[in-house]
Order: structure tokens, then C-alpha cells, then sequence
């Protein structure tokens, strides 16, 4: 009781820091932040090379483990405790870092190991750079993040800055496909905590995301009738068919409005070109800015898709939800107009966006934590073989963050 006090007035002091006005900012860049933060430009890239060069897909246990151990490694070398969280649904162990200071504010950082790519995927794009960008899978979400939250932690150890309470740095293992027990570990977390700043990429207009989408998967099963495709068709009842007749009127759900997307993207049908398939599944990724959308899209699921195509096939819907939706707020604002106070100390200026990827940061703010999200290495193309990193971005990110968490334990 007596810590839940504590965190509320932190809390109450970072909304009411800020009044209305801008904080007061210098002119000119910190210069020792400044300096460590270019001296570390070389080494940050080589870790960040070491880390895009071991496939890490969620799930991927040896990758996973190397890229955890890399990192706790870095970690201790900084004074931080290391406790392993393992997780069976992510076949590895998230990793909560601890490091102790000497004031009042506890600050939780996020970044996570895991990426959207494949074994194989390393070998094949290995980390590059070309006219100002690094290539490979991973770059920028989320190694990136990791290694602007590394090297951000190493500048303030050279200024001996202690003047936090503590300071968190949580490695989810399995953001990319989520579990309960990450989900609960970041909740507990971020409970604790007075504030968040999640390490996912800078967007590609050197942007902060201050909102974000909630996440869903929808699942449409149908079962119908095996039959001899050539012989006997009549005698089937063609579940792939009533898919693809469910996946044409189910796509119509979104609302552009109130931003919800419903996208199609996993579609499985039979296995013989010659027989009627008895069984067929789809799966829509949905995302909804309100979560009173998933209730919608849920109910809608099941009221639209008893229009059927093919008689006598059996069509059931769900909606298994991931992530909550993020929303912008008073508090996040706050947090706002400190980062842009920072970067407009190098003469940068920050963007400040909303995004459709569902992030851990939501499950951080749906805990009341004041949250910000993008801290990360500026980047884009995410998910995809082009992804990159903006190579002259670390140098700005590694000072922005290492500069928000000073600023941050002064409040």
C-alpha cells in the first residue's frame, strides 16, 4: 500500500509537471551525452549487427536464447540483476533487468527479442548497410530497440547519473505472437512503475507513437461434405467454396471511420485437387483504435456469416483478442512535449503518430502506467525482406532516450 502511494503521487507529479507550458529546455545538446552518444555510434552498430545475424523468430528457440543471452550479458556488464521469466507458449524466457539508483522515479523500458522471420532468414539477408541504411531481418523491430536501450543505459553510466529509484528493462521473447504469461509479466511490471518507454522503432518520419491499435485474430471454420470431385461433386458440399464466399462478405466488417481493419490473411482448403473439401479455416487480422469495436466485429462475425453459399455446410466464428488498443492521453501527451523538448536540443524535430501494429506498450497503458512507444532506432518497410534502420538515427535516439530518462527522474 504504502508503494502504491508512492507510484500515485510520481505519477500525479509527472501529469501536473508540465502545466501548459513547454519545460524549459537548454538551447544546446547535453555535451557529454552528446559525445558518448557519437563514440558509441560504431559499437552500437556492430552489436546491432551481431543481433540481425541470428534468426530469432518467435518460437525459435536457439535464436531466441543467443539473443538473450547477448543481451543479458550487456546488461550485467551495466550493474543490472537479471531474473529469467521462462515462458513455455514463447519456448523461451523473457528477461526482467534491475538496476537500483538513488531517487524517486521508477522507469520501465521495453524492447523485444523476437522477430516476424523465419529460420533462415539471417543467412540469407545478413545484416548490411547500403547509402545510409542497414538491411536484415529484425533491424529496426526490434533489435534496434535493443540496442538503443543498451547504449542509451551504457552514456548515463559514464555521467554516473543514479538519480532514479530504478530503473526496469524488460525483454519480452514473444511480442511478435504474444502469450499470457507475457502479458501478465508486462501488466505486473508496469504496475510498478511510474512510467514506460517502450523501444520500438522510430518511425520513418523520426516519430514517436503516442496511440495505437488493439489487435485481434478472427477464425471462420466451416465443415461440409467430401465427394468425388470428377465422379460424384454433387454429392459434396464444398467448404472451400463457403469460405471464400465467407471471407468476401466477413472482409466488409472494417469500419475506415473509426479505424478498424479486418484483412484476411491465412486461408487452408483441402489437400487432394480431387476431392471436395470437407473442411476449410480462414483467419482475419483485425485491428480497432476503440475496444468496443471488438464487440462489434465479434457480434458481426456471427449475425453475417449465417448467409451461406453452399447449403447444408456448418459455419462457426470467433474472435480471439491479443493486444488492447492504446489510446492517446493526457499523460502521454506530458511525455510528449518532454521528447520533443530534447530533440529540439539537437535542432531535430519529432513526429508524433498513431500506428496500426499492436505493441506491448498497450498492456503497459491499460495498467494506468503513463506509456510512450517508438524510442527505438528509426526505421521502416517493418515485416517485411526490405526492412531497415536508418543508420544516422542512432546517434539522435541513443541521446533522446538516454536524455528522457534524466529528465524523467526529475519528476
Amino acid at each position: 500500500m504504502i508503494f502504491n502511494v508512492q507510484r500515485t503521487l510520481l505519477s500525479a507529479a509527472l501529469a501536473l509537471s508540465l502545466g501548459s507550458a513547454m519545460p524549459a529546455f537548454s538551447a544546446e545538446p547535453h555535451p557529454q551525452i552528446l559525445a558518448d552518444a557519437e563514440q558509441y555510434k560504431a559499437p552500437a552498430l556492430k552489436l546491432l549487427e551481431r543481433l540481425v545475424n541470428i534468426d530469432s523468430g518467435s518460437g525459435y528457440e536457439p535464436g531466441l536464447t543467443q539473443v538473450r543471452d547477448i543481451a543479458v550479458a550487456e546488461l550485467k556488464q551495466l550493474g543490472f540483476s537479471i531474473e529469467l521469466v521462462p515462458d513455455a507458449a514463447a519456448n523461451n524466457s523473457h528477461v526482467i533487468a534491475t538496476l537500483k539508483g538513488k531517487g524517486k522515479a521508477k522507469i520501465l523500458l521495453m524492447a523485444h527479442m523476437d522477430t516476424v522471420f523465419k529460420e533462415g532468414s539471417a543467412a540469407e539477408r545478413p545484416f548490411h548497410i547500403k547509402d545510409g541504411r542497414a538491411y536484415g531481418p529484425g533491424v529496426m523491430d526490434d533489435k534496434g530497440g535493443i540496442v538503443a536501450g543498451i547504449y542509451a543505459l551504457k552514456v548515463l553510466k559514464n555521467q554516473n547519473f543514479t538519480d532514479y529509484a530504478q530503473i526496469t528493462f524488460l525483454l519480452d521473447a514473444s511480442e511478435e505472437v504474444g502469450s499470457e504469461a507475457a502479458a501478465e509479466l508486462i501488466r505486473n511490471t508496469a504496475r510498478a512503475h511510474d512510467v514506460t518507454l517502450n523501444l520500438e522503432p522510430g518511425r520513418p518520419a523520426d516519430g514517436l507513437v503516442v496511440w495505437r491499435k488493439g489487435s485481434a485474430t478472427a477464425v471462420v471454420e466451416v465443415k461440409g461434405k467430401a465427394a468425388h470431385a470428377g465422379v460424384a461433386p454433387e454429392l459434396g458440399r464444398n467448404a472451400a467454396m463457403e469460405v471464400a464466399h465467407q471471407i468476401l462478405q466477413l472482409g466488409k466488417l472494417g469500419d475506415a471511420e473509426k479505424k478498424t481493419t479486418i484483412n484476411f490473411t491465412v486461408l487452408k482448403a483441402g489437400d487432394r485437387t480431387n476431392v471436395i473439401p470437407d473442411q476449410a479455416t480462414a483467419k482475419a487480422d483485425v485491428r480497432a483504435a476503440l475496444p468496443e469495436e471488438f464487440d462489434r466485429i465479434e457480434r458481426d462475425l456471427a449475425r453475417v456469416s449465417a448467409n451461406q453459399l453452399i447449403p447444408e455446410t456448418q459455419v462457426t466464428t470467433s474472435l480471439k483478442r491479443g493486444l488492447p488498443p492504446m489510446p492517446q492521453t493526457p499523460e502521454s501527451d506530458k511525455l510528449v512535449v518532454i521528447a520533443q523538448g530534447i530533440y529540439a536540443e539537437l535542432g531535430r524535430q519529432l513526429t508524433i503518430e498513431g500506428s496500426g501494429g499492436a505493441a506491448d506498450a498497450s498492456l503497459s497503458a491499460g495498467v494506468g502506467t503513463p506509456t510512450l512507444d517508438g524510442f527505438g532506432i528509426v526505421g521502416g518497410n517493418i515485416h517485411t525482406p526490405q526492412e531497415y534502420a536508418e543508420v544516422e538515427s542512432v546517434v539522435p535516439r541513443v541521446y533522446l532516450l538516454s536524455r528522457m530518462i534524466m529528465e524523467l527522474a526529475k519528476r
